[in-house]
């Protein structure tokens, strides 16, 4: 199994104890938090009422030794513009978020773990929510 992004939605299920995403999680020999995803945490979480105890709980999960943050590098701005130009011809555009981690997966050879069906129609990245979706 390959290193594992985690989107925003999938960390938001692990919180809430998703079977399936906690499974995938569990088997991950790396899991990788892009900045964009950290971004988008900390905006939901500045914006809702349990700032200070979401930071906490996100803290202590990035805090463990197999989860990495990673910056967006200029490496990752040639995916993006790749990716961005590879939907535009195919007329399949997505948010632009997702534009930035879907780069950053590609860039650290790693499966993307979310709920967001658009990412399905970028080339060469995996994706899903169930452990079967990442074994070979």
């Amino acid at each position: 199994m390959r290193p594992i992004a985690l989107d925003t939605n999938a960390y938001a299920a692990f919180k809430r104890g998703d079977a399936d995403i906690v499974a995938v999680l569990q088997h991950a020999p790396s899991i990788i938090v892009c900045v964009t995803v950290l971004g988008e945490l900390l905006g939901g979480f500045a914006a809702g009422q349990r700032e200070s105890v979401n930071r906490g709980e996100l803290a202590q999960f990035i805090n463990t030794p197999r989860v990495k943050v990673v910056p967006g590098t200029a490496a990752t701005a040639d995916l993006y513009a790749l990716v961005y130009a590879a939907l535009r011809r195919k007329g399949q555009p997505i948010p632009t978020n997702d534009l930035w981690i879907a780069a950053s997966s590609l860039e650290h050879g790693a499966a993307l773990l979310s709920y967001d069906a658009h990412f399905q129609t970028i080339d060469g990245l995996r994706v899903g929510t169930r452990l079967e979706d990442f074994i070979p």
